[in-house]
């Protein structure tokens, strides 16, 4: 059987092999993941269709055309690993059932699953189940020539620590005596590529413009804590603060659409709908998957489709078709620790709202010093087509919007 470079989008017609997960001569599992391809948009792996025996025939780091064949898979080795898991039965120890990228996050962790209880539907062991195994890592079983304790890992975006691979794992420290290495020289990634010619972009085609204004969280923080746990318990999802700014921003969008319109030639489009684009960071870059006709859905289906987003960018999953079009995006800086930006624009878009930490602070309101939990708003807006009164204008009603969240969602 052929493993092909699957087709990513329209516009893709090539990629890169980022790194095999497997290697030539190995046996593979259906459904199981065999490499990483990566395109200047997004980062996906390629799945075994079959079992059997892998052939690779395109090494990592080589460049190659969408549909070209990259491996071969020798069903005639299939037997392999039936026989395997059979003589693991035997033993009393049978895999349990995960995903393919549980399987990936199990081998990049050094978990033996075979330990491990799983607590999704049907025994199968979960990224949760993985987190909390207290497996030590080969690498980390061995003596360490230093004493000093290990980066932490990355925090994904929804703060969990995630654990390092070859792109984000820091480098092991020399051995004492060898010569410290002063420079580390790597190739751009396809996706760094592209965000850079994309900002580089920005900055020289549009005449963008940022205005900022704060925001008192007092009444969402209420509002979360009055019915969070119903909230999630209903939904199996968490009431978090991008539905209610999503929310806030269609609304207002729809009062001052320049906000929501793009420039197109000599035209200005205008749009009747609010694909809202959010921004999701991942181990290669940031991405911006959209929320289409978001200003129908509700809060519920916004948090369950932000939260299959971010699982999609965590496990290379996400889809050119998640990514494209989009006419007004939200980033939220915010969970990484940032008090105060300016994000910059998603072309061709008009405008971008960026959200910040959550700080108390010492405000003024009805001629009284209180404290307050206060979050900066930052709106980066192109001003060839949006002018500052309607960027302010927009802006202050996001924060009236969401400093009074129920008379917004009593009016939707």
């Amino acid at each position: 059987m052929d493993i092909k470079v699957p087709a990513v989008g329209e516009s893709i017609h090539e990629a890169v092999i980022a790194r095999w997960l497997k290697k030539s001569g190995e046996v593979v599992v259906k459904d199981e993941p065999l490499c990483e391809i990566e395109t200047d948009k997004v980062t996906m792996e390629v799945i075994a269709e079959a079992d059997g025996v892998l052939s690779i025939l395109s090494q990592q780091g080589e460049t190659v055309k969408i549909g070209a064949v990259i491996a071969t898979i020798d069903d005639r080795g299939a037997e392999a690993p039936a026989a395997g898991a059979a003589k693991v039965a035997e033993k009393g120890h049978p895999s349990p059932p995960m995903s393919p990228s549980g399987r990936k996050l199990a081998r990049e962790m050094g978990v033996e699953t075979q330990d491990i209880k799983g607590s999704g539907r049907g025994g199968r062991v979960t990224r949760e189940d993985l987190l909390k195994s207290e497996a030590v890592p080969p690498a980390q079983a061995e003596p360490a020539p230093s004493r000093e304790e290990p980066a932490a890992a990355p925090a994904s975006p929804a703060g969990e620590r995630v654990p390092a691979t070859p792109e984000t794992a820091p480098a092991a420290p020399p051995a004492k005596g060898e010569p410290v290495q002063r420079t580390l020289r790597k190739p751009m990634t396809q996706i760094r590529k592209r965000i850079a010619e994309r900002l580089v972009s920005v900055r020289q085609n549009t005449a963008m413009l940022t205005t900022f204004n704060e925001a008192d969280m007092s009444q969402v923080l209420l509002l979360r804590k009055k019915h969070g746990d119903y909230f999630q318990k209903r939904h199996n999802v968490k009431l978090g603060f991008m539905s209610l700014f999503v929310r806030a921003c269609c609304e207002a969008l729809q009062e001052f659409p320049e906000v929501n319109a793009s420039i197109e030639g000599d035209d200005i489009v205008y749009h009747n709908y609010c694909d809202i684009g959010v921004a999701v960071g991942g181990e290669k870059g940031l991405v911006v998957p959209v929320l289409r006709g978001a200003e129908s859905l509700t809060l519920a289906r916004i948090e369950q489709q932000i939260a299959e987003f971010a699982e999609k960018v965590r496990n290379n999953r996400i889809a050119i078709a998640d990514l494209e079009g989009g006419t007004f995006t939200i980033s939220n800086g915010g969970v990484y620790g940032s008090m105060l930006s300016t994000p910059i624009l998603n072309p061709p878009q008009s405008g971008v709202l960026g959200m910040h930490a959550i700080q108390e602070r010492v405000v003024v309101v009805n001629s009284e010093i209180v404290i307050r939990p206060m979050m900066y708003l930052a709106l980066s807006y192109d001003h060839r087509l949006v002018d500052g009164r309607g960027a302010v204008g927009f802006l202050k009603r996001v924060k009236e919007y969401i400093e009074e969240p129920e008379e917004m969602l009593l009016e939707s």
